[in-house]
């Protein structure tokens, strides 16, 4: 019998979620404690939002922002990918993997997406379709 090691396209597996997070965490302290050397770096105030790993765990792709909008997120990205080689080291000595993972910087648009949501959860229209009562609500009312 063949043993699947893959997903099966479910989303990432436990093990993913539980390095990725991992990364996460180390990764923002690195950068809140400022150990970097790059002075650019250590200026700016950066958010880790999220890292998701690749099957094998050799990729890792975090996604950033910048805090506040203090510098501009291609700006911010660029002093990260400048010192991917050191921030890899420090996450490779915090974590007990076979490979240490390259790590792919990219924004995170997260509140990007919950400003637009907000927005279209405020259009009049919207607001009218959410307080109109459906067919199930009518239902529920004459038993």
């Amino acid at each position: 019998m063949s043993n699947k090691r893959s997903s099966s396209g479910n989303g990432p597996t436990q093990r993913q979620l539980r390095v990725g997070e991992l990364i996460r965490r180390t990764l923002s302290d690195v950068l809140n404690r400022a150990e970097v050397h790059d002075p650019d770096l250590n200026r700016m105030s950066i958010t880790v939002g999220e890292v998701s790993c690749s099957n094998d765990l050799k990729v890792a792709t975090v996604y950033v922002a910048p805090l506040m909008g203090s510098v501009p997120m291609e700006e911010a990205i660029a002093a990260l990918a400048r010192n991917k080689a050191e921030l890899r080291h420090r996450v490779a000595s915090e974590l007990t993997l076979k490979y240490a993972p390259d790590l792919r910087f990219r924004p995170d648009e997260t509140f990007d997406r919950l400003d637009e949501t907000r927005r279209l959860f405020a259009d009049p229209r919207v607001q009218q379709d959410v307080a109109a009562p459906t067919a199930d609500d009518r239902d529920g009312e004459e038993d």
